[in-house]
Formats: C-alpha cells, sequence, structure tokens
C-alpha cells in the first residue's frame, strides 16, 4: 500500500478502480495486504457509496464482527459462489435487490442452513439439483425471479420444509411427485409459472398443509373428486370455488367453519355433479350462476345461515336429484305463478327447519317422476344417479325426526320429503299420497289443516 498516498489521485492507488467516466471508486482490492484489528463502524469505507466490488481476503480481522453499515454499500456485488465459504452459515436473506446469474452449485453445501431467501431478484437458470442437500432447509423462497426448468427431483429430500414459495417464476413441467415426501410443509405457492400435466396425487400426504396456491399456470385439471370435508377449515369460501375444469364432479367441503357468502362463479360447461357446504356458517343468498351446472345431481347447503326465498330456478336442472335446504333462514312460499313445477328427478329433498310459508302446490307432485312409480311399474327401482359409480351416491347424511342417519349405498332406492319444522298451512295435496316410492314424509311441526288425503291408503 506504498502508493497510498494523502496527496496523490486515489484512482493511482494500488488496488483503487474507478469509473473513467465520474472518478466513483468502484473497486477496492485490500486482499492479502497485512491489515489487522477492527474493522470499525465509522470507517471512511463505508462512505464508498459507489462500491461494486470489494475484496478483503487474507488478513487478520479476527477480531472484527461484521458492522451493519456494509448495508450502506448499496451498489456492492456480492459474487454468489463465495457463499460457500461460510460453512456455518444458518440463515441466508437477500430478498428485493438485483441480484443476477445463476445459484452456484457449491450452495449446495451450506449443511446448516435453515432459511433461504431469494425473492425478488434477477436470478435466472436452472434450480442446481444440489440444493436437495439443504436437509436443514425448513424455509425456502425463490419468489419473483426468472429462474426456469423444471424442478430438481432431489428436492424431495428436504423434509423439514415448512415453507416453500416458487412463485412468479418461469418453471415448467409437471409438479414434482416427491414434493408429496414434505409432510412438514405447512405453506406451498407455486402461482404464475408454466407447470403443466395434472396435478400430483401425492400432495394429499401434506396433511400440515395450511395454504396452498398453484393458480396461473397450466395444468391440465384431472382433478375428479376434492373431499375437505370433517375439518377446521375456515374463512370465505375462494372466489374460484366455481371455477374449476370440467373433470371436477364432486366438491365437498362439508362439517367446517366457512363463512360469508358463495361467489357467483360456477361457469358454464361444469361437469360438477355433486356440491356440498352443509354444516358451515354460510351467508346470504344461493349464486343463480349454478344453473350453469347443467349435470348438478346433489346440492346439499343444509345447517347453515343463509337467508333467502326458494331458489325456483333450481327447477331448470335437469339432472338434480338431491336438494338440501335445512336449518337455514329460508323463507316465504315454494312456488309462485311462474314456476313450472319441475324437478322431475328429484329423490330426496329436505326443507325442514326453516320459515317457508304458504301452501303446498299440488303440482309439484305431479312432475316428480322419480318420486312416483317408475315407467309405471309398482315396486320398481328408481333409475341409478348417472351411468358411472360416482362418489355421492355411496352416502348421504339424512334427519329424521330429529335424529341424523348415514346412509350408505341406498341412494338408489332411497326416497324421502322433509318439509318439517317450517310454517306451511292448508290441506296436504292428494297428489303426495300419489308418490309411491317414498320412504320417508315428514311434515310435522307445520300448520296443515283439513283430513289426511284418501291417496296415502289407496293402494298401489
Amino acid at each position: 500500500m506504498k502508493s497510498w498516498k494523502a496527496d496523490s489521485d486515489c484512482c493511482s492507488w494500488d488496488g483503487v478502480t474507478c469509473d473513467p467516466e465520474n472518478g466513483h471508486v468502484v473497486g477496492l482490492n485490500l486482499s492479502n495486504s497485512w491489515l489487522s484489528g477492527t474493522l470499525k463502524s465509522n470507517s471512511s469505507l463505508f462512505n464508498l457509496r459507489h462500491l461494486q466490488k470489494l475484496n478483503l481476503a487474507l488478513n487478520d480481522f479476527s477480531s472484527s464482527a461484521i458492522p451493519s453499515q456494509f448495508g450502506q454499500l448499496v451498489k456492492l456485488f456480492w459474487g454468489m459462489a463465495q457463499f460457500n465459504r461460510l460453512p456455518q452459515l444458518t440463515s441466508l436473506s437477500l430478498p428485493s435487490n438485483n441480484f443476477h446469474g445463476q445459484l452456484p452449485s457449491t450452495w449446495g453445501n451450506l449443511a446448516k442452513l435453515t432459511s433461504l431467501d431469494l425473492s425478488n431478484n434477477l436470478f435466472h437458470g436452472e434450480i442446481p439439483s444440489s440444493l436437495g442437500n439443504l436437509s436443514q432447509l425448513t424455509s425456502l423462497s425463490l419468489s419473483s425471479n426468472n429462474f426456469h426448468g423444471q424442478l430438481p427431483s432431489t428436492w424431495g429430500n428436504l423434509a423439514k420444509l415448512t415453507s416453500l414459495d416458487l412463485s412468479n417464476n418461469l418453471f415448467h413441467g409437471e409438479i414434482l411427485s416427491s414434493l408429496g415426501n414434505l409432510t412438514q410443509l405447512e405453506y406451498l405457492n407455486l402461482r404464475n409459472n408454466s407447470f403443466d400435466g395434472s396435478f400430483p396425487i401425492s400432495l394429499t400426504n401434506l396433511t400440515k398443509l395450511k395454504r396452498i396456491d398453484i393458480s396461473e399456470n397450466q395444468l391440465v385439471n384431472s382433478l375428479q373428486v376434492l373431499d375437505l370435508s370433517n375439518n377446521q377449515l375456515t374463512g370465505h369460501i375462494p372466489q374460484c370455488l366455481g371455477n374449476f375444469s370440467s373433470s371436477l364432479s364432486v366438491l365437498n367441503m362439508r362439517n367446517n367453519s366457512f363463512q360469508g357468502i358463495l361467489p357467483e362463479t360456477f361457469i358454464k360447461g361444469s361437469s360438477l355433479r355433486t356440491l356440498d357446504l352443509s354444516l358451515n356458517r354460510i351467508e346470504g343468498k344461493i349464486p343463480q350462476s349454478l344453473v350453469k351446472c347443467r349435470q348438478l345431481e346433489v346440492l346439499n347447503l343444509g345447517n347453515n345461515n343463509m337467508n333467502d326465498i326458494f331458489p325456483f330456478w333450481l327447477e331448470s336442472l335437469p339432472e338434480l336429484q338431491i336438494l338440501i335446504l335445512r336449518a337455514n333462514g329460508f323463507q316465504g312460499p315454494i312456488w309462485d305463478s311462474h314456476t313450472n313445477f319441475g324437478f322431475s328427478k328429484l329423490h330426496v329433498i329436505d326443507l325442514s327447519h326453516n320459515n317457508f310459508t304458504g301452501r303446498l302446490p299440488s303440482e309439484y307432485f305431479k312432475t316428480w317422476n322419480a318420486m312416483l312409480m317408475v315407467h309405471g311399474k309398482i315396486n320398481s327401482k328408481p333409475e341409478y344417479m348417472g351411468d358411472d359409480s360416482g362418489y355421492y351416491e355411496d352416502s348421504i347424511t339424512v334427519m329424521n325426526k330429529g335424529l341424523e342417519m348415514e346412509l350408505v349405498k341406498i341412494l338408489t332406492i332411497f326416497i324421502a320429503i322433509d318439509l318439517s319444522n317450517n310454517r306451511f298451512c292448508g290441506e296436504i295435496p292428494n297428489t303426495m299420497g300419489n308418490l309411491k316410492e317414498l320412504i320417508v314424509l315428514n311434515l310435522s311441526s307445520n300448520s296443515f289443516t283439513g283430513p289426511i288425503p284418501s291417496s296415502f291408503w289407496e293402494p298401489n
């Protein structure tokens, strides 16, 4: 450092590099300079705000902590590969900078690393498979960069990982099935990439998962059944509820703590056959976009806090066979002058424990063909719900006189009407007695008057 003289231009000093256009010091190489002692926080080094490269290697700063003032050198370029020389490193957080380049494969040697955050930078290239060696890693965020390629299969070895955020990159290929090995994972964000293929069934092993986002990809959604029932899930029903691809046939979110209103997002061409949102805290009205689900067979919204009039428009669903609206705040009559008296395929209708009023229209029961003698034959069974082996056909919960019945493998023969605990009035329609396939009829706790129709005991 003999050239370092106060009366000379610092740009001529050994180890100093200046920008030729403006004279700012942009490089400082003090390696192997026999320096020792302490790096003080008020060192003139930290006034070099345009410094891009700094080399202090092979000196003796053993008694010095790294001053926080290094953070003032905002233009300093940190060579990514050099972090490999920090084998005791447990946490590396470099978010929201302008770091670029590819990740060095040598980072796989940081065996004690538990947290790695490189989000919001300009990194690119493929992820080195050696990162799968970071067996102590619990949190990994590479979001908002330009990474591309497929995910390394070695990531299935990151068994302690609880948070993984790869959103807003250029990853492609199928989602790793080995991610299903990350059984400690609570947060998974793959949003806004180019993942394709199908959703790996192995991800159902992630039983501790609290949040997952796979939106804005190119997944071919072959998911047919989504069953989240009997958990402790909370919050609002997501807006994407009705935006599933044509493959989804069953959505079961029964017995959770969802609240708020149902979104108006059900799309035309949906293959949804079963929608069960019962036993939650859902409010508001039934979304009329449900009429777009032309294959819907089962609608169970029982035991919620919904407040609406009877959804007359549901009669336009040609395949509807199970309609359960029990224990809500529905009110008013169940027909009006515009009613077409549809519901020809209904097997089960449960409107109990609401505030429905008015008389029962006899015209309804003339068109409920599934409850009449099928094809005019006495005691013949109703047609099977669909041609393929489905999901909801296997079980249904029905309330009968306050008792909950779990009916398994029985929907092909079970026919029920429960209108109990409402405010219906007038006489019981004689046409109701023509529903010869009826197994359960509950009209209790209403205000019906007059005689019991003779059709109830007339022989078939």
